[in-house]
């Protein structure tokens, strides 16, 4: 298999502040990872840099067999499928889902004058219909609940058939039936040979979907631990990186964390 992300001692500096510190990370292109750790740990920042949204400090960036800084990163997004709250707050509410969607031929928001051709709204419907929103595609995105416009978000992000795809915390301000939905597609997702290299970033185990292979844990910018889920996910590497005790559970292809309580003794 072939590294579609390789960071190695990436440094990112906002001022005096430090996001990222001297990472090293490899995504092969059958892997599914989530990104782990608490506000602040840098998991945006990473995920803005495995994007070619913006360039490390110091350190070497490849994605995609080019090296961020010697390639025109125009070129390179469009083999990216990215969601983020920044990426869903620009989409218009007065949108047709379908046309949010098929307008990521064109890599623009907000359908205009651009012509589409058969394919392009075949390849629409079909990944609606992948994730369980093609009874909603003549709705406007603004009529749909969270959770529906994280699906179509996703489908979205699917639509120019990417190389890499980067979820930015997609389970953010849903509900629990929202969240679990959720889940269940991009379980469907992970476990199809056919689908890209995805990274996941969340503050939370319990939206890990079963499928996902990889976990890489962050904190205050630096890499805590990064491999196999089955290696690098337990209750002593977690609580490390959200700096508290924590239980770990893992049952039927979930898994859940919290916070371990000492009882006092009379």
């Amino acid at each position: 298999m072939n590294a579609v992300l390789e960071l190695a001692d990436v440094t990112v500096k906002r001022g005096p502040a430090t996001l990222l510190r001297s990472v090293d990370w490899s995504v092969e292109e059958d892997e599914r990872w989530v990104v782990l750790g608490p506000n602040g740990a840098g998991k945006t920042t990473l995920l803005q840099v495995a994007g070619a949204q913006i360039h490390p400090t110091s350190g070497v960036v490849g994605i995609l067999g080019e090296v961020l800084g010697t390639v025109d990163v125009f070129e390179l997004r469009p083999r990216i499928g990215l969601t983020s709250v920044a990426l869903a707050d620009r989409i218009p509410r007065a949108e047709r889902v379908h046309d949010v969607v098929v307008s990521a031929s064109y890599g623009v928001i907000g359908r205009w004058r651009e012509e589409y051709d058969a394919l392009d709204h075949e390849r629409a419907t079909r990944l609606l219909t992948e994730v369980g929103m093609q009874a909603m595609s003549e709705r406007t995105f603004g009529t749909l609940s969270e959770g529906e416009r994280k699906r179509v978000q996703i489908a979205r992000a699917l639509m120019t058939d990417p190389e890499l795809l980067l979820l930015d915390e997609p389970a953010a301000g849903l509900d629990l039936g929202g969240r679990e939905d959720l889940v269940s597609t991009l379980s469907v997702l992970a476990t199809d040979e056919m689908s890209p290299a995805t990274v996941l970033v969340s503050h939370h185990v319990e939206e890990i979907p079963p499928g996902f292979t990889h976990a890489l844990l962050l904190r205050q910018g630096a890499v805590v631990a990064a491999g196999p889920l089955e290696q690098v996910l337990t209750a002593e590497i977690l609580s490390a990186t959200f700096g508290m005790p924590l239980l770990l559970r893992y049952e039927a292809g979930r898994w859940a964390a919290r916070r371990r309580v000492r009882h006092r003794t009379l």
